[in-house]
């Protein structure tokens, strides 16, 4: 599985770094900065990262 952004979308809250500290990271300049591939043992939480964006910027997709 892959990760996408919308960067349009993303305000760099960090909810996503919250669920998922491993995979994703927001910078000091408030910019999202995550890992393209879904690493093992992560799906379950880089999903609940995707469904609790609140401004639905991030998808997964089948790589």
């Amino acid at each position: 599985m892959r990760i996408t952004v919308d960067r349009n979308k993303c305000t760099g809250l960090g909810i996503c770094e919250s669920l998922a500290p491993d995979v994703f990271e927001i910078n000091d300049d408030g910019e999202l900065v995550l890992t393209a591939e879904v690493p093992d043992g992560q799906l379950d939480d880089v999903e609940a990262a995707v469904s609790g964006c609140p401004t639905e910027a991030l998808r997964l997709e089948q790589s």
